[in-house]
């Protein structure tokens, strides 16, 4: 099956040459040597089985087909480049979508989302919660924040931003908190311990890392979601277990305490951008991500 127009390429190089009346001048145009423009029109007339310039002195000269389609490839090189103008601009002033959980948005972002508009004005960053399996390609989502662990979705490029840690942690409010500080792992077993449904293997996860038998651990509530979770921690109702980045704020004002630290999970802080969107709004985005949560842990 033949091609309605010739190549795209040759097209290009000819609405130059032609608009320019220079072999020479198009190739410092098109970026490419002279040769490079003379095989495309070459190739284009070829094509079309019919000449479009002819020498005339030192210079070319547009044959009466030349003019024709130089006048016919301008126009619609204007056209293109218009549109093309149009929607750059209106890609521009559309908000940058970012969707990630319930409990990240409002325990982490939140709280520094007047500093990121403050230093990425031009984003004009939209939060989008979810949860459960957050989809990149949903429509109208420009990236996704995640904790996650590899093998990353084939359709994505991944900004992976720190690794993730979790760790139990308890309020100076709970009954036997005091008791807890300076013990052994093993002294979480008859504590009132919270669990989040989203995520129910952190805290065998986290016992078997520690030599603490797993089995022997009993949950005395269980939330949908961590942010809920952690509410509930922070008013002392148990010990709970969290990502670091989730509660560095609350250690970092004596709301929660972490007897045992933090240990490191195969999985890590990321920024999912599908390929479609990717572009300098989110390289842009994952450059302050990464500052942020230095500065967190500085």
């Amino acid at each position: 099956m033949s091609r309605d127009l010739p190549s795209l390429n040759a097209l290009r190089a000819f609405e130059v040459t032609a608009r320019l009346g220079s072999l020479t001048r198009a190739a410092v145009q098109l970026s490419v040597t002279h040769g490079a423009v003379s095989r495309q029109l070459k190739a284009l007339e070829a094509e079309l089985g019919i000449a479009l310039f002819t020498k005339e002195g030192r210079g070319i000269k547009l044959t009466e087909a030349g003019v024709r389609l130089r006048d016919a490839s301008t126009q619609a090189f204007d056209e293109l480049r218009q549109v093309c103008a149009e929607l750059a601009v209106a890609e521009a002033d559309a908000p940058f979508v970012l969707g990630c959980s319930g409990s990240l948005l409002a325990r982490w972002f939140i709280p520094r989302l007047g500093r990121l508009n403050a230093e990425l004005p031009d984003l004009r960053l939209h939060l989008s919660a979810g949860e459960g399996d957050l989809d990149p390609k949903s429509p109208g989502i420009d990236a996704l924040l995640v904790f996650a662990q590899p093998p990353w979705p084939g359709e994505v490029h991944v900004h992976e931003l720190i690794e993730e840690r979790i760790g139990p942690v308890v309020s100076p409010h709970y009954t036997k908190c005091s008791a807890l500080l300076g013990s052994a792992p093993e002294a979480v077993l008859g504590e009132t311990l919270l669990q989040t449904v989203s995520r129910p293997q952190a805290w065998p996860e986290w016992a078997s890392a520690h030599g603490v038998d797993a089995s022997k651990l009993e949950f005395s509530q269980r939330f949908e979601h961590l942010y809920y979770l952690l509410e509930a921690a922070v008013t002392g109702l148990g010990v709970a277990i969290a990502p670091h980045a989730l509660v560095a704020d609350d250690l970092q004002a004596g709301r929660l305490l972490a007897p045992w630290g933090f240990t490191k999970t195969p999985a890590c802080l990321a920024l999912w951008v599908p390929h479609r969107r990717a572009g300098r709004r989110a390289e842009r985005l994952a450059h302050w991500l990464r500052l942020e949560l230095a500065r967190q842990a500085d």
